[in-house]
């Protein structure tokens, strides 16, 4: 399995798809690696050189933010609707659905413990 960013990619499948195991690369930054780097996208992964692994590497470190770097960078964002006490950082906190979903049925995965539905009948 090659490994990128320290994330070890499928070698089975194509390239174009094994990329997107890394943390913010999705089907059109992979589909634009692959055009930059002058690379197939049906290859699959494990037929990737030293070389090529390489140049992906620097790539992704240079022009994009991804892993470790993105990920802090959504969690500084969480906090900081949080310290400001915004309606976002207020629905963060508490667990509950931030972008405007219905509470009342769904969203039960996010509000905690399991409870049952008292008076249901049947």
């Amino acid at each position: 399995m090659p490994r990128i960013l320290g994330i070890e990619i499928p070698d089975k499948k194509r390239l174009e798809i094994s990329l997107r195991y890394i943390y913010g690369v999705g089907s059109v930054v992979s589909a634009e690696i692959i055009r930059k780097l002058g690379l197939s996208p049906e290859m699959p992964a494990h037929k990737l050189t030293q070389d090529d692994i390489a140049r992906i590497n620097s790539l992704l470190q240079t022009e994009y933010v991804v892993e470790g770097d993105l990920r802090r960078q959504v969690q500084n964002n969480i906090k900081r609707l949080i310290n400001i006490h915004s309606y976002r950082g207020l629905r963060h906190r508490s667990g509950l659905p931030v972008r405007g979903q219905r509470t009342r049925t769904n969203a039960r995965t996010r509000k905690g413990k399991r409870k049952t539905i008292a008076n249901k009948k049947k």
